[in-house]
């Protein structure tokens, strides 16, 4: 048996991210069009048939616009805290027998353990997740505008750790958002920038992680290129080097990224 991960769709667009085993299958997210994440799973030889759960990060659009639709099509729980539910009044109603209602604590989806992980995030009660089986473990970490230690703690077992590496300061800065906004994404409940993704992902990688993917890049603030190069000069300066220490990648905003195996 064995573990792997594929996201789907990464960025302020869309987030959905599929980790599964040979029996199970689970969407980190599905934050478009059911159809735009039925046609991205079959490309990795998925059917949204093949999944069983759905575990919702946080309640912004971006995340959970095709959750509704893929729960009642497909008959697929829905797994998220008890003030996501509460904040998510946008995906329609979801049958009973499938609106899975979380805490903190480990729970399990079918050979899967899913390990919650606090996010700072301005939403209800944002959280990122491990994902474990089979010795192997992936996490899904964006939407925060911060790193604690304890979230490094929760995602140090992690073979692959999906980071958020949202913008660039001085893009941002510079850029055309007014005040407010650049204030919300530049502040500890925001969006982690490129320098502080480079910081989380060198603590990541002395806990033992070996892939970083930097995810939820901006599309007014960012460049694929700049994040890299951000990302890996960062972990230089820590002593760490890309592509002996640590497989770095960037995840795409409107295609799969790959398909990768664990073990």
């Amino acid at each position: 048996m064995r573990l792997a991960v594929a996201p789907l769709f990464s960025g302020s667009s869309g987030n959905a991210t599929y980790i599964g085993t040979q029996k199970t299958g689970i969407l980190i997210d599905a934050g478009l069009a059911g159809s735009s994440i039925a046609n991205a799973l079959q490309s990795i030889g998925k059917s949204p048939a093949d999944i069983s759960g759905i575990l919702v990060t946080h309640e912004h659009i971006d995340h959970i616009k095709g959750v509704g639709v893929l729960s009642r099509k497909y008959d697929i729980p829905v797994y998220a805290n008890a003030a996501t539910w509460e904040a998510m009044d946008k995906i329609g109603d979801i049958a009973l027998k499938n609106a899975r209602v979380i805490d903190k604590d480990d729970f399990f989806v079918g050979d899967i353990t899913v390990t919650p992980i606090p996010l700072s995030h301005d939403a209800a009660d944002p959280t990122g997740y491990a994902v474990s089986a089979y010795g192997k473990c992936v996490s899904v970490m964006t939407d925060s505008g911060k790193v604690s230690r304890a979230m490094l703690d929760a995602a140090g077992a992690s073979s692959i750790v999906l980071l958020e590496s949202n913008h660039d300061v001085d893009m941002l800065k510079c850029g055309r958002y007014p005040y407010h906004l650049k204030a919300r994404i530049l502040s500890g409940h925001g969006h982690l920038s490129n320098a502080d993704c480079a910081l989380a992902a060198g603590e990541l990688v002395k806990r033992g992680v070996k892939g970083v993917i930097l995810s939820h890049l901006s599309r007014d603030n960012n460049l694929p290129e700049l994040a890299m190069a951000t990302v890996s000069d960062g972990l230089k300066e820590m002593g760490i080097l890309p592509g002996r220490d640590v497989s770095l990648k960037v995840a795409e905003r409107s295609c799969v990224t790959g398909y990768f195996k664990l073990g």
